[in-house]
């Protein structure tokens, strides 16, 4: 009788997982290289410190659409800040209702799509 390992290895199972998922055709494997220049996404959004403790600074380019919004959201998904991108930075204050952990920003343009997201720590 043949005994099997337990599979413990977390990136053994993700590549099972897809050789398996590819090969029941669920899923299709991309052939073409993964690195071309039409595939990197440049970041535009600078933010520092992070983790922050009291403030957070966001960074745009100077020539960025002033017609942008940048929203912060709890990870919990509450929407924390909502600002109009007016100037190349923007320093936001963490009140009180900002308590430790994990925030989502993203930036939109005037239609709501989505340009950037993000995520930022506060540690208190």
């Amino acid at each position: 009788m043949k005994q099997f390992l337990p599979i413990t290895s977390g990136i053994f199972k993700r590549l099972l997982l897809v050789t398996v998922l590819v090969a029941s055709g669920l899923i299709f494997a991309n052939t073409s290289n993964a690195f071309e220049p039409s595939d990197v996404q440049v970041k535009i959004v600078k933010f520092y410190p992070n983790p922050a403790t009291s403030y957070i600074n966001f960074e745009f380019p100077a020539n960025i659409d002033r017609t942008y919004s940048i929203s912060i959201y709890s990870f919990s998904g509450k929407k924390m800040k909502d600002l109009p991108v007016s100037t190349s930075k923007l320093s936001i204050i963490l009140s009180d209702d900002f308590y430790r952990g994990i925030y989502i920003f993203q930036l939109h343009d005037k239609t709501g799509k989505l340009i950037e997201a993000g995520k930022f720590q506060v540690a208190r």
